[in-house]
This record gives C-alpha cells, sequence and structure tokens, in this order.
C-alpha cells in the first residue's frame, strides 16, 4: 500500500487520539492491518512517538500557530499538524519537503478549504526553526 497509505493510517489513529485522549490498541491492529511489515513498523513506532512527545510536538505547533489556542484548532488539523512535526522532528527517513507535502494534501482531503494553507504555514515556520538549529531536542 506504501507510506502514504501508512501515513493515512497514522494520521487516523492520531485525530481518534486527540478525540478521546488515550491510546486504542484494537483501532492499531486495524487501521494496519493491510500494510507491509515496514510500513506496521512506521505506524506503531509513530503513533507511539506522537504521544510520548505530545507536549513538545504541541508546544511547536501553538508557538507557530498565530492567534489560535491550541484548543481551537481543528481537531483534523492538529492531529495532521502531530503527524508531520513528529516526521519532521524524529523521523530521519521522512523528508522536511515530503513531510509538509503529505500534510498539506491531508489538509486538502480530510478538513476545510482553507486548512491546507494553515497547516502549510505552521509547518514552513517549523521546519525553518528545526533547520536552524539543527535538531529541535
Amino acid at each position: 500500500m506504501g507510506r502514504k497509505s501508512a501515513r493515512e493510517a497514522l494520521f487516523g489513529l492520531v485525530y481518534e487520539y486527540t478525540v478521546r485522549n488515550e491510546e486504542d490498541e484494537f483501532t492499531l491492529s486495524i487501521m494496519t492491518k493491510d500494510l507491509s511489515a515496514d510500513d506496521i513498523e512506521y505506524v506503531e513506532s509513530s503513533y507511539r512517538g506522537i504521544i510520548s512527545n505530545r507536549e513538545k510536538i504541541c508546544e511547536l505547533i501553538q508557538k507557530y500557530s498565530r492567534g489560535f489556542a491550541l484548543d481551537r484548532i481543528y481537531k483534523i488539523d492538529l492531529a495532521i499538524l502531530m503527524v508531520a512535526v513528529y516526521e519532521i522532528l524524529y523521523r530521519d527517513d521522512v523528508p522536511y519537503s515530503v513531510s509538509a507535502n503529505e500534510a498539506t494534501e491531508l489538509a486538502k482531503k480530510y478538513s476545510t478549504d482553507k486548512s491546507y494553507s494553515y497547516v502549510n504555514g505552521v509547518l514552513a515556520s517549523v521546519i525553518k526553526e528545526v533547520g536552524n538549529v539543527g535538531t529541535f531536542d
């Protein structure tokens, strides 16, 4: 199915997490059942990584969400941003531009007409900061 499908599954899991505020192993197993072993590893490790680094990820999203408190960001957009920011900060196997582009495509597909430009703007700022310091940790 490919990384695009894996990323979409990850987005769905993170969206569910932002709504329910708890991990769901059953949903994880359903969302990954048709993926390759590599893609399952990507989804599982990224899902757990997003949850364990949620505070740091959300702080960075908040920093560049000009005028929007975190609780006012559409949950769909927040989930998309969490996936992309996680990839930017913690996944060496995903180029920044791919994370931003895939996030923009998810926003176009699942969110409002204006969300993709908001998501792209936040991610551009995150990439600029991370690129300037080399690593966020």
